[in-house]
């Protein structure tokens, strides 16, 4: 099972891991990428020794350049000229979790609208195009309108009235502008995701290519076109049935996630509920926007072969022109603690899987690299305890994974495993088996082999993301703003180099306590 699941993107390519184990909880809420032949390659100047990589740290925090616009627009830029490309990444500190109730997958879509354009990009003439979306919008109050009144034949009458539309709108329509203006000029990896916690938009350039990057973002932000909104709401329908309704284990990660959250908007699908999706407005989406797309809420990152003084020069010029808006509205619902064991069973045409989550605290948290470690050991990669126990030794699962960070970190959060059991035996055996694993850390201390083992993973999955542009921009925007600055990134191999097998214990005897437990069990209905 792909943990892809958890975060949308358009287009979707290939995932990577990000910050080891921690790092895959970041992956849950980021699709990192290892841009194309744009890595600049720094492996064999490092080692995971922590002694030998602290100067390293210290000189590329020198490197990093910070401002803030009149408006509120942070930037940071990390000077890297080994190779005449940068990579650009914008984060709006803005995701599912933001959403209005009744609004679900309102982020998602409005992250699929920005690639469609503005009044200058993406129409042949958008004074032509105005008035047809008017007239669209018109059209879909009155089709929810005869929805509510059970008009069939009212309803196929409308619906043809704006696909109609939709095709004459479409006749100004230049497909795929921005992806292709970025082509042309020697970009790769364009692309966007939307998670529970934030929205990221990036790609890489040439690095003469500087101001074009500006242009076409400031622009995409400033002037935003939603256009092909009906058609494009389909496509995300699609986009849920795929991942959801046709999917089993997807039908039971919402069901799951609605179990272990009862109040915080960590327990809705990024993707959005059914109706929800099918009741949005163009009203909605612009609201959403306007609210949450202000300068104050935006970071941009730029890693490469740049000149911080031109950096800011052109960032006056063009992201200068936002203006200064309200912050946004600050999440302050708080899941309750929970008291009591959880559970969830669905019965589906499956093969089978057993699913269990703890909560647990927010990236923010000082006992953050302590969790991460505590995943790692359990559940990452062929020699965690989960994997070498259920899978080599006893052979009752055929795969037994997990990560923390699900299904976002920006606040407290659960550390979430999952298991597929072996022909022949069932869900309650590998349950049993996954809860023996885990008490062992309440009553038993880690090695120091094994604890070395996986300090050594985590601070090496560390570097290999710093040593490309894009994933170095994607770690310095996920810390300055879920940490409140990016410097808390360079303090993470010592804060890793700092844990005891004493740590891990105590942070599981506190984590891993049976009314913290949620259970899910998705059974096969054959």
């Amino acid at each position: 099972m792909s943990l892809g699941y958890f975060f949308t993107g358009k287009p979707r390519t290939k995932k990577c891991s990000f910050l080891g184990q921690r790092l895959f909880s970041l992956v849950l809420s980021i699709c990192l990428f290892w841009v194309m032949g744009f890595q600049t390659v720094w492996a064999d100047e490092i080692s995971p020794s922590t002694h030998s990589i602290q100067p390293y740290l210290k000189r590329v925090a020198r490197e990093i350049t910070e401002f803030t616009l009149d408006n509120g627009m942070r930037f940071i830029v990390l000077e890297r000229h080994r190779a005449p490309v940068v990579s650009f990444l914008i984060y709006a500190d803005v995701g599912g979790v933001n959403e209005p109730d009744g609004q679900t997958g309102v982020a998602h879509y409005l992250e699929h609208l920005a690639f469609k354009g503005t009044q200058k990009i993406g129409t042949t003439n958008y004074e032509a195009e105005k008035p047809l979306f008017e007239k669209q919008d018109q059209i879909f109050e009155q089709i929810k309108q005869a929805k509510a009144e059970g008009n069939t034949a009212k309803l196929k009458q409308l619906m043809d009235e704006l696909e109609t539309l939709s095709a004459e709108a479409d006749q100004y329509v230049k497909q795929n502008e921005f992806g292709r203006i970025v082509e042309q000029a020697g970009g790769v990896g364009m692309n966007a995701a939307t998670s529970a916690d934030a929205t990221f938009y990036f790609y890489s350039l040439p690095a003469n290519k500087l101001e074009l990057w500006m242009s076409l973002e400031s622009e995409r932000f400033l002037e935003p076109v939603f256009r092909e909104f009906y058609k494009e709401k389909q496509v995300i329908l699609e986009e849920r049935r795929l991942r959801t309704e046709n999917s089993p284990v997807g039908q039971m990660i919402e069901e799951f996630s609605a179990t272990a959250f009862k109040v915080h908007p960590y327990r809705r699908p990024v993707i959005g509920y059914v109706e929800d999706l099918e009741n949005l407005t163009r009203e909605n989406v612009k609201d959403f926007f306007e609210t949450h797309y202000v300068p104050n809420n935006l970071t941009a990152v730029i890693v490469g072969d740049v000149n911080p003084d031109d950096v800011k020069n052109f960032a006056e010029i063009y992201f200068g022109r936002y203006s200064a808006k309200p912050k946004p509205p600050q999440l302050n619902i708080v899941e309750p603690p929970q008291t009591e064991a959880r559970e969830i069973t669905l019965k589906l045409k499956t093969q089978p899987w057993y699913f269990e989550g703890y909560p647990i605290p927010a990236l923010n948290h000082p006992d953050s690299v302590i969790y991460d470690l505590i995943s790692s050991l359990l559940s990452d990669g062929r020699t965690s305890r989960l994997y070498k126990s259920l899978v080599e030794e006893q052979k009752i699962a055929l795969a037994a994974q997990g990560s923390n960070g699900y299904p976002g970190n920006k606040y407290p959060n659960l550390m979430f495993f999952y298991a597929m059991p072996a022909p022949g035996h069932t869900v309650d055996e590998v349950a049993t088996a996954l809860r023996q694993e885990i008490e062992r850390f309440k009553t038993e201390l880690v090695s120091e082999t094994e604890l070395e083992r996986v300090k050594t993973q985590a601070k090496a999955g560390l570097l290999r993301s710093l040593d490309s542009n894009m994933g170095m921009a994607f770690a310095l925007a996920e810390y300055e703003v879920k940490t409140g600055s990016w410097v808390n990134l360079f303090e993470e191999l010592e804060k890793i180099d700092a844990i005891t097998a004493q740590d891990i214990q105590r942070v599981a005897q506190t984590m891993f306590r049976p009314e913290n437990r949620t259970i899910g069990r998705l059974l096969s209905d054959e």
